[in-house]
């Protein structure tokens, strides 16, 4: 059975502990119910468009937001395809962790990780492709200089290799670890295993997102992962490829270590990015206990909010600069709103009228 070596270093404790600390204030923070539509399609927009990037996409963001909004672009068929397919594994990941996680214990199947790459890589690999493992060996390359840079398990052994990691999965010890530490362990695994001809990292990043939802710790679907890989692919690619080719006498004796390191690193990176943008625009982090509940704001006051979160006050002037297409009238009804709830004062004659936040 699939046994993870690794070590939990003070990296990882440091930064297991401020990924807590995000989620806890992300869940609890005031103001969110107003965003989360807002947060939510974000963060899809941004997963989407560094998790194909990450994989060669030539698709700018742009591009990839009028593609998701169903707009026609001019691009390669292959590159809409992409970004169609990745937004269609995220539903899907929506969709089991809804089924799953009404039961106490969930159990992932093999049949699971088989879609999520059939819907990954649909319309782009041959059919006989497509949800199935390879039956050839395949070597990765170093694109620069040709060079193989690691050789995967025969395809052989993939099946068997595969059904060891979803019985780790599924068994005690991994109930019992941190959602995080799994996650970046399946995530190794399904790299180093590569079960698929193509498609191997969008999966392997998809199940590894499934089991941090199925574990509570989607943190309101507000985060991309991908994000943080395609800053600098290079330390995503080189950091997996070094701990699959340490030189040990057993698969399992490598030292997941340093990439444990690198993955829980980045989800604390990303948390904490939501976290304080989740900050800035809460007015203050006593307005649940002022005004009594969480506030529904609107997208005009939500624009509203976050510009005073940024410039810090607001004069007439500035409607046009975030209202274009809407009369100074529509804003100051949105403002008189905001000051009614108690989350933004005024200063001054009504010429020179200065909004601020409470």
């Amino acid at each position: 059975m699939f046994v993870p070596k690794y070590t939990i270093s003070n990296l990882i404790l440091k930064n297991i502990g401020m990924i807590d600390a995000s989620r806890e204030i992300v869940m609890n923070a005031p103001l969110i119910p107003a965003w989360e539509a807002k947060f939510r399609k974000e963060a899809l927009e941004r997963t989407v468009h560094h998790g194909t990037h990450l994989e060669g996409n030539r698709l700018t963001e742009e591009e990839v937001k009028d593609v998701l909004d169903g707009k026609d672009i001019f691009a390669r068929d292959r590159d809409v395809q992409e970004v169609i397919n990745l937004r269609n594994v995220l539903k899907f990941l929506d969709n089991v962790a809804q089924q799953l996680s009404s039961a106490k214990s969930y159990e992932l199947t093999l049949e699971t990780m088989l879609e999520i790459h059939r819907v990954a890589t649909d319309k782009i690999l041959p059919s006989d492709a497509v949800g199935q493992f390879r039956l050839r060996q395949v070597v990765i390359k170093n694109t620069a200089t040709g060079q193989i840079s690691y050789t995967p398990p025969p395809a052989a052994e993939v099946p068997y290799l595969v059904e060891d990691l979803i019985d780790w999965i599924n068994s005690q010890e991994a109930a019992d670890m941190h959602p995080v530490i799994k996650a970046g362990i399946i995530h190794y695994e399904i790299s180093r295993v590569h079960p698929f001809v193509d498609g191997n990292g969008r999966t392997a990043r998809a199940l590894a997102t499934l089991i941090m939802f199925l574990d509570n710790y989607d943190i309101r679907k507000f985060f991309s992962l991908e994000e943080y890989f395609d800053e600098n692919p290079m330390d995503y690619y080189l950091t997996l490829q070094a701990v699959s080719n340490q030189l040990v006498l057993d698969t399992h004796e490598r030292d997941l270590t340093p990439w444990l390191e690198y993955f829980v690193k980045g989800v604390a990176v990303e948390l904490n990015k939501v976290k304080e943008r989740v900050q800035r625009i809460s007015a203050d982090t006593h307005v649940k206990n002022k005004l009594g509940g969480q506030v529904q704001l609107n997208e005009r006051q939500m624009l509203i909010m976050e510009y005073l979160h940024r410039h810090g006050s607001m004069q007439n002037k500035d409607f046009r600069k975030i209202f274009p297409d809407f009369s100074d009238d529509t804003v100051l009804r949105e403002i008189k709103f905001l000051k009614q709830k108690g989350l933004v004062r005024k200063t001054g004659g009504t010429k020179k009228a200065t909004y601020v936040l409470r």
